[in-house]
C-alpha cells in the first residue's frame, strides 16, 4: 500500500525541498515554499525498470512539413502567433487580471466559430451567464461558441471526447483546473503541472488547438511552475495599464513563429480593437516641444514603432536622489547616467531623475539609449528638442555610438509620420544617408550629442 507523505515545493519555480524554508534558494522568492502531499512507492526491493523500444532514425536531409495556419481574421494576433493557430499546437496567454485576457479569447473564440469550425470555451472562473454577458456585451451572442463550466480535467476531456470536430479549445484558466490523480488542492504546483501535461497531450493527440489563460505574479510571470511554460509551443504575454486604453500583445516563446513580436489592440466598449498604425497612438499625445521629450524609433518584431520617452530631471533634497523608471530597465538609466557624467561632465548626483515611456509600453531595445540620453541632456538643460527629430543608437561605456539594425525601417517610419531629421550613430550614417530623404546627422560619442543640443538653443 503507497504511504502518504508530503513535500515543499516553490509555487514559483516548482523546486522540492525536504522541509519547509521562508526562501526559495533557487528563484529567491520569498513565502513561496508550499506544502504538498506526495505519495511514495511501499518499501520493497526496487522493481526492474522495462526495456525501451527503439525509436525510428530520420535523416536530416529531406522535405520538412510546413505546419497549416488557421487565420483567426485578427492580422494583429496572427502576426503574434507566428500567421495564424498551427491545430495540435498549445498557447500560453497570460496577463494580469482584468486586463482583457478573456476579452480577447471569446473574440477569437468567435472569429474561429464564425467560419464553422467547432470551438469549446471552458471556463473556471466565471459562470456560463457571465461568459453569455460579456458576448452579449462584445456583439458576439450569436456565434456558434459552445461554452462549459468545469475545473475538472477528466470531465473536461470527457466533453471534448462527446462533442463533434473541435478544432479549438479554450481553457479559462490554468491555475484553477486540477486532476483526480492528484492529492493537492486545485492551484498547487502538482496539481497545475500534471492537469497543463493532461490537457496538452490530448490535444496533440486529437490535432486540437488548445489555448490557456494564465495569470501573472506581482513580477509579471506567469503563475504556476515554470515548466508550463516550457510544455507548450508559445508563450503570450497581454501587456497593458489600466488607466490607458490599449494593450500589448507579446510573444516571448513560439515553436512555430518569430518572437519579440508585438500586436497593439485598443480597449474600447465593444470589445478589442485593432491599432493598423501603433506609432501614431503612442505619440497622439504629444504637445509640441517640450524640455525632457525624445522620440525614439523602436523595432518590435518585425514592426517599427515610435515611441517618446520622458525624464524630469529635478533638484533633490534628498541625500540619495531617486531615480524613477517606468517602461525602461533601471540598470539601464544608471549606467546611461554615469556615461553622461564620466564623459559629458552632465551632473546628476544631486537630482531626482525620473524617466517614463509614454502610454505604458514597455521598452527593451538597447537602441533606446541615444532617446533616453537626448530627454535626460534636454531636461537637465531646459532646451527642449525639435518635435520633428527622432533618435535611435546604442551607448557604450566610454561614451561612444554603436549602430544597430534595420537602420533603413526605422527612418522610413519615422519619414512617413512626418519627422524631418534623425540623429544615428556615425557608423550607420553613410549607408541611411543614400536611401532617406531625413536630414540625418552621424554621432560619434555622447559629447557630440550634447555640443548639438547646446548649439541649438544658443
Amino acid at each position: 500500500m503507497a504511504k502518504k507523505t508530503t513535500q515543499f515545493i516553490c509555487s514559483e519555480c516548482g523546486t522540492i525541498y525536504p522541509r519547509w524554508a521562508g526562501k526559495c534558494e533557487a528563484c529567491n522568492s520569498w513565502n513561496t515554499i508550499t506544502e504538498e502531499l506526495k505519495t511514495d512507492a511501499a518499501p520493497g526491493p526496487a522493481a526492474k525498470a522495462p526495456k525501451g523500444h527503439a525509436a525510428s532514425l530520420i535523416p536530416l536531409d529531406g522535405d520538412a512539413d510546413i505546419p497549416e495556419r488557421i487565420s483567426t481574421h485578427m492580422p494583429e494576433f496572427d502576426r503574434v502567433a507566428g500567421g495564424g493557430l498551427v491545430a495540435g499546437s498549445a498557447l500560453l496567454v497570460g496577463g494580469n487580471p482584468g486586463i482583457g485576457k478573456s476579452t480577447l479569447l471569446i473574440q477569437i473564440a468567435a472569429a474561429l466559430a464564425n467560419q464553422k469550425r467547432g470551438v469549446i470555451y471552458v471556463s473556471g472562473e466565471e459562470a456560463i451567464d457571465q461568459v453569455r454577458l460579456r458576448a452579449d456585451r462584445l456583439g458576439l451572442g450569436k456565434a456558434a461558441v459552445s461554452l462549459c463550466a468545469s475545473t475538472c480535467v477528466e470531465d473536461i476531456l470527457a466533453t471534448v471526447d462527446d462533442s463533434e470536430a473541435t478544432e479549438l479549445l479554450i481553457v479559462d484558466s490554468v491555475q484553477t483546473v486540477w486532476t483526480r490523480g492528484i492529492e493537492s488542492t486545485p492551484g498547487t504546483v502538482s496539481q497545475v503541472r500534471h492537469a497543463t501535461h493532461s490537457l496538452i497531450n490530448y490535444a496533440k493527440k486529437k490535432n486540437i488547438i488548445l489555448v490557456l489563460i494564465g495569470h501573472v505574479t506581482k513580477d509579471g510571470q506567469i503563475a504556476g511552475p515554470r515548466v508550463v511554460e516550457h510544455m507548450v509551443d508559445a508563450v503570450l504575454y497581454f501587456e497593458g495599464d489600466h488607466t490607458h486604453h490599449f494593450r500589448i500583445l507579446r510573444t516571448v516563446k513560439n515553436r512555430f513563429g518569430a518572437t519579440d513580436e508585438i500586436g497593439v489592440f485598443e480597449m474600447t466598449s465593444q470589445g478589442l480593437k485593432e491599432v493598423a498604425n501603433p506609432s501614431e497612438l503612442f505619440l497622439g499625445e504629444r504637445s509640441g516641444e517640450v524640455a525632457g521629450a525624445a522620440v525614439f524609433a523602436a523595432i518590435e518584431g518585425t514592426r517599427p514603432l515610435l515611441i517618446e520617452f520622458q525624464a524630469l530631471v529635478a533638484p533633490s533634497t534628498l541625500g540619495t536622489p531617486r531615480r524613477a523608471v517606468v517602461g525602461w530597465d533601471q540598470g539601464r538609466l544608471a549606467m546611461i547616467l554615469a556615461v553622461l557624467d564620466a564623459h559629458c561632465g552632465m551632473k546628476f548626483s544631486q537630482h531626482d531623475v525620473y524617466l517614463n515611456v509614454a502610454g505604458g509600453l514597455r521598452v527593451n531595445e538597447p537602441a533606446a539609449d541615444l532617446a533616453v540620453a537626448a530627454a535626460l541632456i534636454s531636461s537637465l538643460s531646459g532646451n527642449p528638442l525639435p518635435s520633428n527629430r527622432v533618435y535611435f543608437g546604442e551607448i557604450s561605456l566610454s561614451g561612444r555610438l554603436r549602430p544597430i539594425g534595420q537602420t533603413a525601417m526605422r527612418l522610413k517610419e519615422a519619414e512617413k509620420l512626418g519627422f524631418k531629421s534623425a540623429f544615428i550613430p556615425e557608423k550607420a550614417f553613410e549607408e541611411a544617408n543614400k536611401s532617406s530623404k531625413m536630414k540625418l546627422a552621424g554621432l560619434e560619442d555622447l559629447g557630440n550629442l550634447v555640443a548639438h543640443i547646446a548649439q541649438e538653443n544658443m
